[in-house]
Formats: C-alpha cells, structure tokens, sequence
C-alpha cells in the first residue's frame, strides 16, 4: 500500500515543537491560563502559559496544572525584567520534562539561551524587526515569532505582509508568523510566504476556552476595528488597545498625570505579586537601560499588567485596559478552541488545494 502524501501542514515548527498543527496560543497575560493551555494543546496547537505575571511558585503550580490537563508539551513567556525573573528561569528549567519551548520579548542572554537549549527546550522569541531576529538567532534561538504592527500588545510600525518576508530572507530558522491571524486562510497565506505557521493571541482569548469574564468578552466582539488603535501614552512604546474610558483619561492626560499612574500602577503590582520595591524599581531600571522608556514610563510598564488584570481577570471594561490584536475587530465568534483549530485546519487545507491543482495538472501544463 502506497504511503499517504505528507500534509502541508507538516512543517519544521510542528517537528521542532512536536503539535500537531503549526499554530501557536500565544502568552497573553492572565489569559493564558492553563486551562486555555490545554485546551489548544489538546485541539492541536502548541499552547504557551502567561509566565511573565506569575511569580515562581504561582508558575511551578501552573505548569504542574497544564501538565494534568494535557498529555502535550507546551510553552512558557517569561521576560527577564520581571520580578523573580532568576527563579522563574530555574522553575523552567526544573520541568523540562513538560515544557518544550519558552518564548519572551528581549532580555535573555547567550548564556541563558545555551542553559535552555541543553534542557532541550527550544527558545522561541518574538521579533518585530528584521535587526532583532538576527541578534535573537545569532543568541542561539532555534526559531522565531515575527508580530507585524497589526499584533495585539507592544507592537511595531512594520506590517506583517511587510515585515514577514524580510525576517524570511535574513535568517534560516523556522519561523511563527503573528499580527493578523485568526483562521485557516491566513495560516495558507503564511505557509505560501514561506512561514512555518502562525501565532494567534486575539483569536485564542475570543473562544470559549478563554478565561475573559463574558463582559470582557462582549467589548472585545463589539469593538470594530476603528475602535482598535496604537497608542504610545501608557509606558511610551507603541501598543495596539481597544479604546474604552480607561484608555480615553490616559490619552489625555500629561506628564504629571504620567508619574501619578506609574506609581499607583507599582503599588497595585507590589500588592498584587508580593514584590519589593527594591524588584519593581529593578524590573523598571532594566527598561530603561535599553534607552527607550523613561522611569515613569518604566514604573507603568512593569506594573501595567495590574490594568490589564482589571479588565481580563475582574471584568472591568472600563477601568481597565483591553490589549488587542487589530485582527479582533472582526471577530464576534466564541468558539471552543477545539472547534476552532478544526476550522483553521479544514480552511488551510481547503485554500492550499485550491491554489496547488492536482499532479496530472501540473503536469500537463508544464
């Protein structure tokens, strides 16, 4: 009996990461909880846990709880400024056994990516220009996320239709394409890019598996995508929200009202994860030191996670902050992320047949 075709969307990200499809839940924070985790994972995709708003133990709980909920491997977000950022490292590294890959911004050195790479979990950061994917790859990191400007969170000005085939042409490494994406023909088009599949944040928050209060849920639906913009105001880099009137106050506010949020903002995070003053003000220093925040700026970033809770976590969606992917703008759907990643794959395979005609008319053509 003849061996069946490989399927198109067997790609070096799903033999790096051992899923089934070449999707990948992005760490949303306090969103990407082990139940959503799992929930991917168990659906086919490879799910990352929200690591950079836990503290060390909070993180070792979780990831003995996703490894209850699925038989899968799966990932962790971490960022090197963060509070106990030494310890979360270790947690990492002390269940290897069940995490495959960890995923962060900037921060982690040749040294810490060497420690990762010897435990056998893949490094996996998220690029947003082609610059940093080349210090990320030459670091050691075995394979890269590129977020376009349409991505949800801090994002870049570059958009992904742009930004992707140029990070494909500078570096060799399998690469997640993010900023965009939310069903099976933007999988398509990324694979025809030359990508080895996508990562989805919006998309995997908007599903029945998520976490997000139902009211949360129904201003993410009901927001268009006029209502879903950058905005520089909450820590001075660029980040895509939904406007609502947390948002709106902080627009208008200036640089007084600037230092009154950042420090408000780092009590409720000192209150909230137990971290001292001598951490927060770390986590701050270690932003600045990049030279593109000010120590304002800084406080209100390490502590922004605080706002984002109110609304993902309290269900807030007026005093809290609502981060968005501009892709969010058309979706109203809540599926199950099992009905979801069946979708995507169903489309994907749909558009790729469509776009690639049968052998014989190859054949004939040529």
């Amino acid at each position: 009996m003849a061996a069946l075709p490989p399927s198109p969307l067997a790609t070096p990200l799903t033999e790096l990461l051992g899923c089934r499809l070449p999707v990948i839940q992005t760490a949303m924070g306090w969103i990407a909880t082990p139940q959503l985790v799992a929930a991917s994972s168990n659906a086919g995709a490879f799910g990352f846990l929200a690591g950079a708003v836990m503290q060390p133990g909070e993180l070792a709980a979780a990831i003995e709880e996703t490894g209850r909920l699925t038989p899968h491997r799966f990932g962790v977000n971490f960022h090197s400024f963060q509070p106990g950022a030494r310890e979360i490292v270790e947690v990492i590294l002390a269940h290897a056994d069940r995490v495959r890959a960890v995923s962060f911004g900037r921060g982690p050195d040749a040294g810490m990516i060497a420690r990762f790479r010897e435990a056998g979990i893949v490094c996996i950061p998220t690029v947003g220009a082609v610059k940093h994917a080349e210090k990320m790859v030459a670091l050691g990191c075995e394979a890269i996320t590129v977020q376009g400007g349409e991505g949800g969170g801090h994002t870049g000005a570059v958009a992904t239709t742009v930004l992707l085939p140029q990070v494909l042409d500078a570096v060799s490494v399998p690469a997640a394409a993010a900023g965009g994406f939310a069903d099976g023909r933007g999988l398509a088009a990324a694979l025809a890019y030359g990508a080895s599949g996508i990562a989805m944040g919006s998309r995997f928050m908007m599903t029945s598996d998520s976490p997000v209060p139902d009211a949360v849920k129904a201003a993410y639906a009901s927001a268009g995508t006029q209502d879903i913009f950058v905005t520089s105001k909450i820590d001075g880099i660029p980040q895509r929200m939904i406007r609502n009137p947390m948002l709106d106050r902080i627009e208008a506010g200036g640089a007084l009202a600037k230092w009154r949020r950042g420090m408000l903002a780092a009590v409720a995070m000192k209150r909230a994860t137990g971290a001292s003053w001598g951490e927060l003000l770390a986590a701050a220093r270690g932003m600045t030191s990049h030279g593109e925040m000010s120590l304002p700026e800084a406080m209100l970033a390490a502590a922004a996670p605080v706002l984002l809770q109110k609304a993902v976590v309290d269900g807030d969606a007026i005093g809290g902050l609502m981060a968005s992917g501009q892709v969010a703008g058309r979706l109203t759907d809540l599926p199950s992320c099992a009905d979801l990643l069946n979708h995507i794959e169903a489309q994907a395979l749909e558009r790729i047949a469509a776009l690639v005609p049968a052998t014989t008319s190859l054949k004939g053509a040529a």
